[in-house]
């Protein structure tokens, strides 16, 4: 860790506010959270911010919000971030023990917003320190989604949802008992996608990929949603975080976004989470659970919306949910596979050496691999499911030349 001065942290909350970390404070989640804090009128103390790779937009954030301690998961950034917040109080830092270092300090909650598998090792480092966390970074779950609900519980905490759809369903729910669910639903958009056919989607580019026609969200993010890999990824997610058998969780297809997760009870009734698709609805849920504090959030108007349609998905168009599907029902540590394969994929097809379809290809090629070896095997630790993360990361890089050779001849 590349660090300013070395300070020893202990903050107390301003006015009795509540202390809050922000993990990924300049992504798309981050951001979201910062306008909600800044709203709050003194709700939340925010007392240390980290960030991926860009020093400048940190250093606003930080500077906006009043932060006490600003991390840099790049080394390289920390003397621009340094810089940047010069002539403020805030100390700057930098490096992966910096991130965890931002995720340790005591606070009332944690927003656990780093994108993809980096988040993994801070959010769980906020968990075993006893934080409530607010996750919005769904790898953390499909990576090492055992050892994440075994912590939690031994250190007496708990994750709350942020993902739209998990946090409809958390809120559907209510204090309902497990065994009073029959079947809980996430929704789809069906992203860019969902009426171009298969030939069009072979050809589509990565700026096709990114026009999602409901909600702004980062690029990872959003390539998986074009092809229905996110929602995957959500039902595996869901599958740890309330604790029910896969059995137990379906998809549909719901174009308009207005209704984001329902829950069937066993006596036929079925209830739902409805909300204008803006995330700042669940991220206000969370940072103030249990009571409920006033947004800016767009204001649902079913009436403005006028109609609201439901389809199944099409799992032979979009392969990426049946792989997410069967790697839920397999076990073995394919989740963590499927996870490391598809972000190396979904950075490759971003980078235009391989197609979109291909993302797919890779993914199942990965797990496949994995079975075949004796790779894929259940992590017992976060230690182990980052071990697993990285080997099949190296297996799906060597694999690219080859996918891109084949696109060529075809």
């Amino acid at each position: 860790m590349v660090s300013g001065t070395g300070a020893q942290h202990g903050p107390t909350a301003r006015d009795g506010a509540r202390r809050l970390v922000i993990l990924g404070a300049s992504g798309s989640v981050g951001t979201s959270t910062a306008e909600i804090v800044a709203g709050a009128d003194g709700a939340f103390d925010v007392v240390a911010v980290a960030g991926g790779r860009d020093p400048v937009a940190l250093a606003k954030v930080a500077r906006a919000l009043g932060a006490r301690f600003a991390a840099l998961a790049d080394p390289a950034g920390y003397a621009e971030l340094k810089s940047a917040l010069s002539g403020t109080a805030i100390e700057a830092a930098a490096g992966a023990d910096a991130v965890v270092e931002a995720a340790l300090h005591p606070a009332d909650i944690v927003m656990g917003a780093i994108a993809g598998t980096a988040g993994v090792a801070p959010t769980f480092a906020a968990l075993s320190a006893g934080r409530t966390v607010a996750l919005a970074n769904k790898e953390c779950l499909v990576c090492a989604g055992p050892a994440f609900m075994r912590e939690a519980a031994a250190a007496g905490t708990r994750l709350l949802p942020v993902d739209s759809e998990h946090n409809a369903i958390f809120q559907a729910m209510g204090d309902a008992d497990l065994s009073e669910i029959e079947e809980m639903t996430l929704t789809a958009s069906g992203g860019p996608f969902r009426t171009w056919t298969r030939e069009a989607i072979a050809k589509a580019t990565p700026e096709q990929a990114l026009a999602h026609p409901n909600w702004s969200m980062g690029p990872k993010i959003t390539v998986d949603s074009a092809g229905l890999m996110n929602k995957g990824l959500e039902v595996i997610e869901a599958h740890y975080l309330f604790g029910i058998e896969a059995a137990r969780l379906a998809v549909v297809v719901h174009a308009q976004s207005v209704v984001h997760g329902l829950v069937a009870f066993k006596d036929g009734s079925v209830t739902a989470g409805l909300a204008a698709p803006d995330m700042k609805v669940p991220i206000a849920h969370c940072l103030s659970y249990p009571k409920r504090i006033e947004t800016a959030a767009r204001r649902l108007d079913l009436a403005a919306v006028g109609q609201l349609t439901f389809e199944r998905p099409d799992l032979d168009k979009f392969p990426a949910l049946r792989l997410a599907l069967d790697a839920l029902r397999t076990g073995c540590g394919l989740p963590t596979v499927l996870n490391a394969a598809n972000e190396v994929a979904v950075e490759a097809f971003l980078s235009r050496l391989v197609s979109f379809p291909e993302i797919a290809g890779l993914v199942e090629a990965a797990c496949n691999a994995a079975l075949a070896d004796g790779t894929a095997r259940e992590p017992d630790t976060v230690a182990d499911a980052l071990a697993l993360d990285r080997a099949v990361r190296e297996r799906t890089r060597a694999a690219l030349p080859r996918a891109k050779v084949a696109a060529a001849v075809h």
